[in-house]
């Protein structure tokens, strides 16, 4: 069985290879980049498993490496975890936005980090447990493709997009909390970013709503979070 490759784009030579080290002896290959430029090459030749990818890069920013990396029929699928030494929920906000699955702010605990990426990783890798298809309106959801169509054209959905698109439709009918909804996809405790739902949501529904600026299915439910409607239930 192939050993799982990640791929880490910083350009602080002993933040690599603390990871390089952990990440080896966890039993992960690892691919290493020191700027963007070096990085986006990497990443469309070596195809890893899971990027971790910092923000502040010479040559290339992590931001407009990832904008690249999502805009790319090569790498478009790839999970990235963003990796800055900012704290502001701006950036933090931004880097979702540009399509990161998620992102771990300098400094940050090696414990922390593998957490992160098996998380990220085991997701990624878990077929859905239905073996059926749902739809709504002209989306289809296939669980055992993972895959999600609108009027029979793939859509392109990342992880983490697709994980609350999931679980919204699983629980159709029923609101979900913002902070319930932070715990179930990402996997631990993420008090006070209750944005980076909102952000995933807004891209669901630009994906996959007739006008996303007037949803149909994907509620609000002001000051609580959101809810599925079945329209056709």
């Amino acid at each position: 069985m192939m050993k799982e490759k990640i791929l880490i784009i910083d350009d602080e030579e002993h933040i690599v290879e603390l990871i390089r080290y952990n990440l080896e002896n966890a039993g992960y290959e690892t691919a290493e980049a020191y700027n963007g430029v070096d990085g986006l090459t990497l990443a469309k030749t070596e195809k890893p498993t899971i990027i971790l990818l910092d923000v502040m890069l010479p040559l290339m920013d992590g931001l407009e490496v990832c904008k690249n990396l999502r805009s790319s029929d090569q790498t478009k699928g790839i999970p990235i975890i963003m990796l800055t030494a900012k704290s502001e929920e701006i950036d933090k906000i931004l880097g979702l936005e540009l399509g990161a699955d998620d992102y771990i702010t300098k400094p940050f605990s090696v414990r922390e980090l593998m957490a992160r990426i098996k998380a990220v990783l085991r997701r990624s890798a878990s077929e859905a447990e239905e073996s059926a298809v749902y739809s709504f309106s002209d989306v289809v959801i296939d669980y055992d493709k993972h895959q999600v169509t609108k009027n029979n054209q793939k859509v392109e959905l990342t992880l983490k997009e697709y994980e609350l698109l999931d679980i919204l439709v699983k629980n159709r009918g029923k609101v979900m909390k913002r902070d319930v909804l932070l715990d179930k996809i990402w996997g631990y405790e993420y008090v006070g970013e209750t944005r980076t739902v909102d952000v995933h949501i807004r891209h669901l529904r630009q994906k996959l709503e007739d006008d996303d600026k007037n949803p149909v299915y994907i509620e609000t439910v002001r000051g609580i979070g959101y809810r599925f409607n079945d329209l056709e239930s």
